[in-house]
């Protein structure tokens, strides 16, 4: 579905991660790039358990055709970049990743300013990103999955939660005593403990992000107290930045979107869309409607 849409090459860049390892991005520039030109610049990060080759990448190479200065990472413990916990979820790393990718863009000569972008659960984790780090000059979300306590014990019911973090406390004593990860299937529609996905949609799809070499459908699960954990929503009232919401009631949790949009505390913007939630990912008329609404929003508010 994906090959409608041409990407640029990137450039691979890396970074320090804030606790001693690095992160590997892809770099997308204009295709009109002039080393001169200072450009609005923005971090995208992707779902959970994604790598910067799959929805992540497509909107930084998107984002790039409209102007932009756009870079997708793959987090601490994924993908490329560095890290021993690997297939780990660890909201607190990804908070210290988003800010060093910020580091990265705001050093370069060429950034007049830099946002970052959220798909699905990174929505949350640039929450939490934002709310500590004002040189995020603005915020986007897209199909964002906006977690809290309330939410992931409805999902999985109070007994289902304590299990997950009573199984997490099991996986990491097992890491410290044998250096042994154990995994589960990210999304599944058969596993109960992953993420439940339908057999047919985007990651189960090989010819969609399913098909993407550098991902593994692996989650570990010594991750599960800290991912239990996180709480974007708690996160939205410290966030001053001018923020874009794109978001569908076809989307994940509609009503948690508009929570946080509701307790943001900057200047804000909500487009809703009739979009399924794995359009948002990869679907062509959907990504290409977002990111034209994403790259006039980043021209406005990216200015010097």
């Amino acid at each position: 579905m994906i090959s409608t849409m041409v990407r640029n090459v990137p450039k691979i860049v890396s970074f320090p991660n804030g606790s001693n390892g690095s992160v590997v991005g892809h770099l997308y520039l204009p295709k009109t790039y002039n080393c001169n030109q200072r450009y609005p610049a923005v971090v995208v990060g992707g779902s959970m358990a994604s790598v910067k080759e799959q929805m992540s990448g497509t909107y930084a190479s998107q984002l790039a055709h409209h102007g932009i200065i756009a870079m997708a990472i793959d987090y601490t413990n994924w993908g490329e970049s560095s890290g021993a916990e690997r297939q780990s979820e660890v909201p607190t790393q990804k908070t210290k990743d988003l800010s060093s990718a910020v580091s990265y863009l705001v050093s370069r000569k060429d950034v007049a300013a830099t946002a970052l972008l959220g798909i699905c659960t990174s929505a949350g984790n640039i929450l939490y990103a934002a709310a500590e780090d004002h040189r995020v000059r603005a915020l986007v979300t897209v199909a964002g999955f906006f977690g809290e306590p309330g939410l992931l014990s409805t999902l999985f019911g109070t007994d289902g939660v304590e299990s997950r973090k009573a199984s997490g406390r099991q996986a990491r004593e097992l890491y410290r005593e044998t250096g042994e990860i154990e995994t589960i299937k990210a999304y599944s529609d058969t596993e109960p403990a992953a993420s439940k996905t339908p057999k047919d949609s985007y990651y189960m799809d090989p010819s969609r992000g399913g098909g993407v070499r550098a991902w593994r459908n692996s989650f570990a699960v010594m991750s599960w107290e800290s991912w239990l954990a996180f709480d974007p929503v708690e996160k939205a009232s410290h966030v001053t930045a001018p923020t874009l919401m794109i978001h569908s009631q076809k989307a994940a949790f509609p009503t948690q979107a508009s929570k946080v949009y509701d307790l943001l505390a900057g200047p804000k913007e909500c487009i809703w869309t009739e979009a399924t939630h794995f359009d948002f990912y990869d679907n062509p008329e959907t990504v290409q409607h977002a990111v034209q609404q994403i790259a006039v929003f980043l021209h406005k508010t990216l200015v010097l």
